[in-house]
């Protein structure tokens, strides 16, 4: 049976109730994204808080986490109100789209490791597959209702499959944002990329900070650039 639950460094997420569990994806976002300057955050799709709980640990910040998952938020919320952060983060039972249309807040930063699983084959967990699959939230929905929500020069950051570059790319320009910062996964040496985390502004920026972030030199051998990016978080 997997571990019910993953300890970090300053905080443990339990994720026994989520259909998601706690994975590398999450952990790269909540660590690469830039939080600095931020007062106000938001997490899209928190499912067990990870990521908030990330952000919340390295900037002082007030942060809104919501999911459209009834369970995923009280397990969040369990484990948020047991970590040192508790008093920056709030939890929303709601979906993306509902929330786009209710908040007159603004966003200095919104993080959201999406569903992707577009065309692969649908779980018999219903939960799991609404936390995989993009029927409940496509990109387009997504990238649309994070510019309304954002304050002037804020940021938005997402990790993405590496196949879904240029569809977001189409999204963005769309909606007139630009690239602030791009960085393809790579598994292993010499392998494709498999993820793309990138940061998007809507004020214009005449350049992109491009780089490449490999994850394992063999299997469960980090890289040093995995190490430095994690260091703050895990245990090991």
């Amino acid at each position: 049976m997997a571990n019910p639950y993953f300890k970090f460094k300053k905080f443990t997420i339990w994720h026994d109730k989520c259909a998601m569990k706690v994975g590398t994806d999450g952990v790269l976002l909540g660590a690469w994204a830039n939080v600095d300057g931020c007062v106000n955050m938001l997490d899209v799709g928190t499912g067990t808080g990870l990521i908030a709980l990330m952000l919340a640990q390295r900037y002082q910040a007030n942060i809104d986490a919501i999911d459209i998952d009834m369970d995923a938020c009280f397990q969040a919320k369990e484990n948020i109100e047991s970590s040192p952060f508790a008093l920056q983060i709030d939890i929303h039972h709601i979906s993306f789209l509902e929330y786009v249309t209710r908040t007159n807040k603004k966003y200095d930063l919104i993080v959201s490791n999406p569903p992707y699983f577009t065309d692969s084959l649908k779980c018999p967990d219903k939960k799991r597959t609404v936390a995989r699959h993009t029927d409940s939230l496509v990109l387009s929905d997504l990238i649309n209702g994070c510019c309304k929500l954002l304050s002037s020069g804020g940021r938005i950051a997402l990790i993405v499959p590496f196949d879904k570059k240029e569809e977001l790319t189409d999204i963005a320009n769309s909606c007139q944002l630009y690239a602030i910062r791009t960085t393809h996964v790579i598994p292993v040496p010499e392998a494709a990329p498999k993820r793309l985390l990138v940061e998007y502004t809507n004020v214009p920026t005449p350049t992109c900070q491009e780089n490449t972030l490999v994850i394992e030199e063999a299997r469960h051998q980090y890289t040093p650039e995995f190490k430095a990016l994690t260091k703050d978080y895990y245990l090991k």
